[in-house]
């Protein structure tokens, strides 16, 4: 590495160490616990996707799930983005193994954790891929690099977009009926079972549903896409049953598979 170099990459990690100072006295986040999600190998990740021009500024966290965190940033043209960022240090990863082993995307991974977690960000994103090409709403994947996904920021201004678990639904049937119909394209025209798929896993923005974390997702090559089928249409059936909508499991299964269940 020449020195300049060098100058450029220190020039960088001082802006993000900058950054994460500002989200840790903005939104009160202890700066230990943003420590562990940036960790030194994350902030290099950062540091490259910065100078390669894909984001500028980490603005501010949005969520925290078992595994990952996002974060809102802004890119260079000041357009906003969403980036996932997989621990390394602190997750676990120990059910994904049932989600990988099977893709034939991943049959000449390596077991190792940080191999795993790199495998599963790549995953998340060719998975986003495939639900554009098949015009199935979910955010655009814009880039991915090791342990770190840029994609699509669904949201306004001041606050991001809610999950569909926290709203109240005007439409109800309009939405369940969307909803079967994403599970039923993803299967048909993408090969793809989300495999977690819930209201939990879903954004509602502007009265569109958009289907998140992909990460999880299987080809219908996997030994288990239709185990994780039938659990995604039993999630959304389940919990449509308050707003009085009742349908049947095995039906709908029958009727995208064209499989008996």
């Amino acid at each position: 590495m020449s020195s300049e170099e060098r100058f450029l990459n220190e020039k960088i990690l001082r802006k993000l160490d900058k950054q994460l100072e500002e989200i840790s006295d903005r939104v009160g986040v202890d700066r230990k616990t943003l420590d562990e999600v940036f960790d030194k190998s994350t902030l290099h990740t950062l540091g490259k996707l910065i100078s390669d021009r894909v984001i500028d500024i980490v603005d501010f966290p949005i969520s925290t799930g078992k595994e990952g965190n996002v974060f809102r940033a802004v890119k260079p043209d000041k357009k906003l983005v969403a980036v996932k960022i997989y621990r390394v240090s602190t997750s676990t990863f120990k059910h994904v193994s049932k989600y990988i082993i099977g893709d034939p995307r991943f049959s000449s991974l390596r077991r190792t954790k940080r191999d795993i977690i790199y495998a599963w960000t790549k995953k998340e994103y060719k998975n986003l891929e495939r639900l554009q090409n098949i015009n199935v709403n979910a955010p655009k994947p814009v880039a991915y690099l090791n342990n770190v996904l840029v994609m699509q920021y669904i949201g306004y201004k001041n606050k991001p977009a809610p999950l569909l678990k926290d709203v109240s639904l005007d439409h109800p049937k309009e939405m369940f009926d969307t909803l079967l119909g994403f599970i039923s394209k993803m299967y048909k025209e993408a090969e793809l079972v989300h495999a977690d798929f819930s209201v939990f896993n879903v954004l509602l923005f502007r009265n569109k549903p958009y289907i998140i974390d992909l990460g999880q997702g299987v080809l219908l090559e996997h030994p288990l896409s239709d185990e994780f089928l039938r659990r995604d249409i039993s999630n959304i059936i389940r919990y449509f049953k308050k707003y009085n909508i009742y349908e049947d499991e095995k039906r709908i299964y029958n009727r995208i598979t064209n499989k008996q269940w």
